[in-house]
């Protein structure tokens, strides 16, 4: 009886242990550039007003931008797609 628990207990522990696997150890996830959600000073790269990552000025500012999961930005209120040839390390 007290291996069957064990063992049973062992099982549930590793199917748990499953959902806690960094993102990119199951799959790859789609990411996209969502902007004007960024908290000062936490944009992930360069925008046309900014060089790179932890630059922003001010929160919300319209060209700072994060990645997120695909799908997400769309969701998120007063949020757009970054789609500006500047929106990568270095900026403009």
């Amino acid at each position: 009886m007290k291996t069957s628990l064990t063992l049973i207990s062992s099982a549930v522990a590793g199917v748990l242990a499953l959902g806690f696997l960094p993102a990119g150890a199951a799959e790859k996830v789609a990411m996209e550039k969502c902007a004007g959600i960024v908290k000062a000073g936490m944009n992930d790269c360069g925008t046309a007003v900014s060089a790179c990552a932890g630059t922003a000025k001010m929160d919300g500012e319209k060209e700072t931008w994060i990645l997120v999961p695909k799908g997400t930005c769309e969701k998120i209120v007063s949020a757009h797609l970054q789609t500006s040839p500047y929106a990568r390390k270095g900026g403009k």
